[in-house]
């Protein structure tokens, strides 16, 4: 199938576009106070008579005309047309999209979730906002997630005691994982911190730029998401000096380390919550919710993890606030984590009436920065987080929803034995114009300097595996091409770049198995190299902005535009024909408004099935050649 041809009807590519990128945004990150200029992009043939800005000051409409500054005419009809607005950032998170007036009185409204015909909510409008951006670093990381325990074993882990609360597992045992097993929990490998720090240039290899662990804490489970203290590293891990010496070699090769800290809650083991249960009148005793009859909150019933309260001072002293918090401690030497992964980020702080959620991760910001500047704080949530990334808290989020879900609903098969994530029914097989709507919708709901820096998920500790989810090794390529491509930071779960599979969340926990490499997927592994190394090397994949380019069942085009060149993606679940695209709808703009240059012949740049191959511009015509099951990048 392809695209309409120059002339006929118009392609995705003549829609009104504005994104948050610089391109259309200028600054991405404005002083509080001071006006954007900001940028639309129309087509020749749209029928556009004008344009206008519609915000809203201390919460009432008003509009702003917009001008046209620039037009890029071609012989064919295909160029665009540049309008160009101040919007003043009076509010710290300021709302706008477009009005567009056509003849004969027609009206749309663009918002960042595209064009409609009627009146739409403001929850769908384009948002930009003066808090102080994230660390730059964070958009531009590949992340790489180690769970401790299946990791890797150091020399020194054969020597520990096995724990009490334990059930011991050869490296190469199968994962118990099936229905509510109580071993699941307790299989203990016995992974543990120097052998991460001795697979170390597996991660470099790979061209992650961030390690991330799940937590170090010590807890009596295999996840250790039950902490039974913040004050120390688990023994069984290799303890604090391990984690010290891993530091220290992450930071050596250049890398970022980030932790993993749960607010929410505890282990019922925990020091705090033994004091709160012996002294009921005790310092500890409101740092939990309690209840009248003295049993207590926890998470999703499991007694065995205690709710925190934030509203209580000394909770707050302890966890969030302050040099001495937990949240600062860890961020100093010789630990020198770089920032947090915060689980359980969208139930922390609320309970019922009580929702205070929005101040613990403005405040878990403002700790973490007073510590080290360029601190990086994302938040676990696998729904709407919207209404948590707004301004000054989470920098960005697990972007299963925006990201995960629509590309696990393209790529499934249907014979996938994969489990869903949180549904009582596997994520169905979409097409691709419904993958590409939810993923506009997304955008808009978390905003584009959030999505930009939240990150590209196709399987965590908590979900099944890519690999299981696609039944394929090329299908499994073409969801690692859609997260090294689309915006957002790629965060690749141990084990995924060597086809590791996993039914659920449990059974996806399965160990690296170093000693027997001759059953890795090389192929996959190098694509994920490959793709990380072309991101590092194209500012259009990092900071550029994303147009649409065509879609249809089997087959989604889109550009990540920067005025350093953009990249054209195509990706395919399944072989399909040519696409053709008018080349002047593609040319390359600038960000000082100079007149848009004109799209030559495009630069091979990666293909994860097979060698690049070019692109032809003829007669006003960029021709995506017909391919199979893939993903196929360009520089215009």
């Amino acid at each position: 199938m392809s695209s309409t041809s120059p002339g006929a009807t118009p392609s995705l590519l003549h829609e009104p576009h504005h994104d948050g990128s610089v391109l259309y945004l200028d600054p991405e990150a404005p002083a509080p106070g001071w006006p954007v200029r900001v940028r639309l992009r129309t087509w020749v043939g749209d029928p556009v008579e004008a344009v206008w800005l519609r915000t809203s000051y201390d919460a009432e409409p008003v509009f702003h005309r917009c001008a046209e500054v620039g037009r890029d005419d071609s012989a064919d009809g295909q160029g665009s047309v540049w309008w160009e607005g101040e919007l003043p950032v009076h509010n710290p998170v300021t709302h706008y999209r477009f009005l567009i007036a056509g003849p004969d009185g027609t009206q749309r409204w663009l918002g960042a979730a595209g064009v409609v015909d009627h009146d739409p909510p403001d929850a769908l409008d384009f948002r930009v906002t003066s808090h102080a951006p994230p660390p730059e670093w964070g958009r531009e990381a590949v992340v790489y997630q180690v769970f401790p325990d299946r990791f890797a074993r150091s020399a020194a882990a054969d020597e520990r005691p096995v724990p009490a609360w334990a059930v011991p597992a050869a490296w190469d045992d199968e994962v118990v994982f099936e229905g509510s097993d109580p071993r699941t929990p307790l299989q203990y490998f016995g992974g543990d911190l120097d052998g991460v720090t001795e697979h170390l240039d597996h991660v470099v290899e790979l061209g992650a730029t961030v390690l991330y662990t799940t937590p170090v804490f010590p807890g009596e489970s295999n996840h250790r998401y039950n902490a039974s203290t913040f004050d120390g590293v688990d023994p069984l891990l290799g303890g604090d000096d391990a984690y010290a010496r891993l530091s220290a070699a992450v930071h050596e090769r250049g890398l970022r380390l980030l932790g993993d800290l749960t607010t929410n809650h505890t282990g019922d083991t925990h020091e705090w919550f033994r004091s709160a249960v012996a002294e009921p009148d005790g310092p500890t005793r409101g740092w939990y919710c309690f209840r009248a009859d003295g049993s207590y909150e926890c998470w999703m019933g499991h007694h065995t993890l205690p709710k925190l309260d934030h509203t209580d001072p000394g909770l707050r002293a302890a966890m969030t606030e302050g040099p001495d918090s937990v949240v600062a401690r860890w961020l100093r030497a010789p630990y020198d984590v770089d920032g947090w992964r915060i689980d359980v980020a969208n139930m922390t702080g609320r309970l019922g009436a009580t929702d205070v959620a929005h101040d613990v991760a403005r405040t878990v910001r403002a700790t973490a920065h007073a510590e080290r500047p360029d601190a990086l704080v994302i938040g676990e949530h696998n729904h709407d987080a919207s209404q948590d990334l707004d301004g000054d808290g989470w920098h960005g989020t697990m972007n299963y929803s925006g990201f995960s879900w629509p590309v696990w609903s393209w790529l499934r098969d249907p014979a996938s034995p994969a489990r869903a994530f949180g549904r009582p029914l596997p994520v169905p097989r979409r097409p691709g114009a419904l993958v590409q709507r939810s993923m506009r919708e997304w955008v808009a709901r978390h905003g584009w300097r959030a999505t930009t820096w939240s990150w590209n998920i196709l399987g965590s500790h908590d979900s099944s595996r890519i690999r299981t989810l696609t039944g394929s090794p090329e299908v499994h390529r073409v969801a690692a091409g859609l997260q090294f491509t689309l915006p957002g930071v790629p965060m690749v779960f141990a084990g995924d770049e060597i086809g590791l599979e996993g039914v659920n969340g449990e059974d996806a926990r399965r160990t690296m198995a170093w000693d027997s490499p001759e059953g890795w997927d090389r192929t996959t592994m190098q694509v994920y190299a490959d793709l990380a190394r072309v991101r590092s090397e194209h500012p259009a994949l990092v900071r550029g902005g994303l147009r649409w380019a065509h879609v249809d069942d089997d087959t989604l085009v889109f550009v990540r535009e920067h005025p350093a060149g953009s990249v054209l993606v195509c990706a395919r679940r399944a072989p399909g024909g040519a696409v053709e695209l008018p080349a002047a709808a593609l040319a390359q703009p600038t960000h000082d408004g100079a007149p848009a240059r004109p799209v030559g012949e495009p630069e091979p740049l990666l293909a994860t099935a097979g060698a690049p191959r070019a692109l032809v511009v003829r007669d006003g015509v960029l021709g995506v050649p017909a391919g199979g099951v893939g993903v196929e990048l360009w520089r215009l």
